[in-house]
């Protein structure tokens, strides 16, 4: 499930956030040498009332013998150390060196994290050397610190000391069940395990207080009204938030969020950054008593609060539009309103609706009916219920052993949903869907800057690529900027993760871009200079090279191409995938038995990166070991040459970097899927001739750059979709969501000959 088309509720986003600040906590208190080994014995959990005595003994006996070459480093772990030992007064002196040492290269940055930990160590001193409170010393040093930081500072460390303490003593815990069946630690491992001991007992000592002294900060800062309503030309009123900065009293651009989600925004965000933060919230929701009815009047309603926002005196008349999923959709359903006032959009992992949601490849997705039936009942209940995985999960597999018709999804759950029916009824790109978005030569009209950024492992990938590249496709000249790297559909709520799931990502591709967006925007409304990452209209991360690459297009980002046939001959756990094509006529004969419910219980893997591949009415192919790195960039293509019995079916394809050490690494996730009938155009549908050989060419809808070693082997998955979670299409030319098991008793018999090929884009 695209889990992106609903954003994490309040916490979430800071939670996600969080663990990667302690992923990058740990790996910086890694030392210069081994050290010496200290005895040790790991506390049963966080809450053991001796754990606070065993973390001071294990910091004191480090205090004095702690060594590294790097002065900050040292100084940093140092202070660590000194506050979990109970030294405070020396772990302020400590602190207090290392922002002298550091106060000429740290002038004009924003500020960091550590001072967080300045905040603590003095209040903790305070508490120590004065005698008072530590609530009275903790008020003391923050009211000494964040008033005096800008708006933008201010907001970074709010955020920061906002993070919930449970999610320090989840990653406190992990290291303690990771040490518990050693009776020694290492030196470096100690510093880690303090420091993570020390972020948990610091937020959970200052965390009840920080909420009254934000609001306090908050109140001096901004001037914020929670109680809009914008009335539409149709009369209906639209609730929205506005905040705007105190210390600029000169009309400013605003920042529009138009959402369909009450949850957590970012309009102090952009106040912070110096713009009005406003958040819209569509028909139907928040305050507005009318139906919701996604994706129909967003475009129109959009359209109304820019025209009002241009209006209000605190405007210069200027509107950018930014939003993730959803509200990425609706800045681009403005766009196409050509509001005057609109300057602007930048958007991320972006739906496109009957593009990617709630279909992708015109194959509809149980998603989508989980989705409509959330956000279409308000019902407070309906928030647990929507995260309940395994309810939606039993909800898939009732459906898929029924043999049910598609359109029944509804009967089963016992909740009529008009919204999942409405979308079914047009499994074409029609002129409903086409009526949400820009469409063709209205592409065209949109000469407003742009900024689209996605992921090679972003479900909504196929979304975002579809705005850029039909953008350039009917404006060769449009300015339309494409950044793309390895992340999935929720970076910009939890930024760029070392680890995506178990895959390691590239250090160059650790960009903040919540932080570049704004930098973009201050090109475009005050005459930044453009971020370098975004110099041109292609701007890519390389997996494996740990570089980001910069092109005019994406066909500039290749400089030739490699075809692989699907070749027949067996070769070690699959068939071969070789540049020469077998002159000798041969095919692989797939079937599959769509009736077969056995097969209930399984789910595909997600693992970007495993040891083995495990293929469920898949086709497997390998290629030999490649000769010498070779550079995979942009968006392959192929074409099947084939034999089926029905008329149509629907096909996905996975690509992997098979490694010399035997990893098999995703090179795009989630699977290119596509129906057949649908594959050359998807607005009108072209079924396939049952039991006749016939071609079929593609250009997948996903791209993804990265480097292939020398000696790794390209592998390519070919399947055909049969899942709990997806429209079965049982291939008789009729509207698939009224099809049933009862006509999948004549199993899809493939053959796949092998003239088929894939092409893969590289850069020579």
């Amino acid at each position: 499930m695209k889990r992106a088309s609903k954003p994490a509720g309040r916490g979430i986003a800071q939670w996600t956030a969080s663990c990667l600040f302690l992923l990058l906590v740990f790996a910086s208190s890694r030392v210069w040498a081994v050290g010496p080994v200290f005895e040790f014995r790991t506390p049963a959990s966080v809450d053991d009332p001796a754990a606070a005595a065993a973390m001071r003994d294990l910091a004191a006996r480090l205090v004095p013998v702690y060594q590294d070459p790097d002065p900050d480093r040292y100084l940093a772990n140092l202070s660590v150390l000194q506050l979990v030992a109970g030294n405070y007064s020396a772990a302020y002196e400590s602190r207090q060196t290392l922002r002298d040492r550091r106060q000429r290269l740290d002038a004009g940055r924003p500020v960091g994290r550590d001072v967080i930990y300045d905040m603590y160590a003095r209040a903790k001193a305070t508490e120590a050397e004065s005698q008072v409170p530590f609530a009275q010393a903790f008020t003391r040093a923050y009211q000494d610190v964040v008033p005096r930081l800008n708006d933008q500072d201010a907001y970074a460390v709010t955020q920061w000391l906002g993070t919930s303490p449970a999610v320090f003593r989840y990653a406190l815990q992990k290291l303690f069940d990771q040490q518990r069946a050693d009776d020694s630690i290492g030196q470096s491992e100690a510093v880690a395990l303090i420091r993570a001991y020390l972020s948990f007992d610091a937020y959970r000592s200052f965390g009840p207080l920080v909420v009254p002294l934000d609001e306090e900060d908050d109140r001096r800062r901004y001037a914020v009204d929670d109680q809009v309503l914008i009335k539409t030309p149709d009369g209906v009123s639209i609730a929205a938030l506005l905040v705007r900065p105190r210390s600029i009293s000169k009309p400013l651009p605003a920042l529009l969020e138009f959402t369909i989600y009450d949850s957590r925004n970012y309009a102090k965000e952009c106040a912070a950054h110096g713009y009005v933060g406003v958040v819209a919230y569509t028909r139907g929701t928040h305050d507005s008593p009318r139906q919701v009815v996604p994706y129909q009047h967003d475009g129109d309603d959009a359209r109304a609060v820019i025209e009002w926002i241009a209006k209000q005196p605190w405007s210069d008349g200027r509107v950018g539009m930014y939003g993730d999923a959803y509200s990425g959709f609706t800045s681009w359903a403005a766009a196409k309103r050509l509001p005057p006032a609109l300057k602007a959009i930048a958007t991320s992992a972006t739906t496109a609706p009957g593009i990617d949601v709630p279909m992708g490849g015109n194959i509809f997705q149980n998603s989508g009916y989980r989705w409509s039936s959330y956000v279409t009942n308000t019902k407070t209940s309906d928030e647990s219920s929507y995260y309940d995985d395994a309810l939606w999960h039993a909800l898939d597999q009732k459906w898929y052993v029924s043999g049910s018709r598609y359109r029944d999804m509804g009967r089963l759950y016992g909740k009529p949903n008009p919204i999942f029916i409405r979308w079914l009824n047009h499994p074409s790109y029609d002129r409903y869907w086409q009526e949400m978005v820009p469409y063709r030569e209205q592409f065209a009209h949109i000469n407003i800057p742009v900024l689209t950024m996605t992921g090679y492992y972003s479900g909504s990938e196929l979304g975002a690529l579809y705005y850029f590249t039909q953008h350039h496709r009917y404006d060769p000249h449009a300015d339309h900027t494409l950044v793309i790297g390895p992340y999935d559909d929720a970076v910009m709520q939890k930024g760029a993760l070392a680890t995506l799931q178990n895959y390691q990502v590239d250090s160059a591709a650790l960009v903040d871009l919540r932080e570049l967006r704004y930098q973009w925007f201050n090109h475009v409304f005050k005459g930044a200079a453009i971020p370098p990452l975004l110099k041109a209209q292609v701007n890519y991360e390389v997996m494996g090279a740990n570089e980001w690459r910069h092109a005019p297009t994406l066909e500039a980002m290749t400089k030739g191409s490699l075809k692989f046939y699907l070749d027949a001959t067996v070769s070690g756990e699959g068939h071969r995938l070789t540049q020469r094509r077998n002159p000798k006529a041969a095919f692989i004969l797939q079937t599959v038995n769509l009736a077969d419910r056995k097969d209930a219980a399984w789910t595909p893997s997600t693992d970007l990166i495993s040891r083995s591949i495990a293929t469920h009415n898949d086709v497997l192919f390998v290629s030999e070991p490649l000769a010498k790195p070779t550079e995979f960039n942009g968006l392959f293509s192929g074409r099947l040459d084939f034999t089926v019995n029905k008329m149509d079916v629907d096909l996905n394809i996975i690509l992997f970097e098979r490694t010399a050490g035997g990893d098999y690494v995703r090179l795009f996730s989630p699977a290119y899927e596509f129906r057949a009938s649908y594959a050359r155009d998807r607005v009108h549908r072209h079924l396939l001739k049952a039991g006749e050989r016939q071609e079929l060419s593609f250009r997948s809808e996903r791209m993804t750059s990265r480097l292939l070693q020398q000696g790794s082997r390209l592998v390519m998955v070919l399947g055909v979709n049969k899942r709990p979670d997806r429209e079965i299409n049982y291939g008789t030319g009729g509207d698939v969501s009224e099809e049933s098991i009862d006509d999948g008793k004549v199993p899809v018999k493939i053959r796949w000959h092998n003239d088929s090929y894939i092409e893969i884009p590289i850069r020579r």
